[in-house]
């Protein structure tokens, strides 16, 4: 699996032309299942989601989003697979098949609301708009 985090003041995404979610302080969270991916790579994505010290305390990062109590806003994109090492075209054989990013992407939705945060999601194999307020700027990218 293949995550962006961002730290956001307030994250929004738009589909057929309606807001479908919203989250105010807290990560928005892009996501792709590579077609190798495994129930650990749920594990270990949900874990570094949870317990990643981005946040700030006195000034330097050390609080989770757990520890905070925020938001997360996540959202389904299997083009950070895409692959333009040659040519210009992006090749995303990389990406898991569409049957098996959902499931992944359903079964990480559920492994976090578990933890009693505000989870939100995307719409999967929709066109979205993604709006947000990156919040420092902090960005990481995270592979399982």
């Amino acid at each position: 699996m293949r995550t962006i985090i961002q730290r956001v003041k307030e994250g929004e995404v738009i589909a057929n032309k309606k807001t479908i979610s919203r989250i105010r302080k807290g990560l928005l969270v892009f996501l792709a299942v590579h077609k190798n991916d495994t129930e650990k790579d749920i594990n270990k994505i949900a874990h570094k989601i949870l317990n990643l010290k981005i946040f700030e305390k006195n000034k330097k990062l050390g609080l989770s989003i757990r520890e905070i109590q925020g938001e997360i806003l996540l959202i389904p994109q299997f083009t950070l697979y895409g692959n333009c090492r040659k040519g210009t075209k992006p090749n995303f054989s990389d990406s898991a098949s569409p049957k098996k990013g959902k499931e992944y992407y359903k079964n990480l939705v559920k492994k976090l609301k578990k933890e009693g945060l505000g989870i939100k999601t995307g719409k999967f194999q929709s066109h979205m708009e993604v709006n947000l307020i990156n919040d420092g700027p902090v960005t990481l990218i995270i592979d399982s």
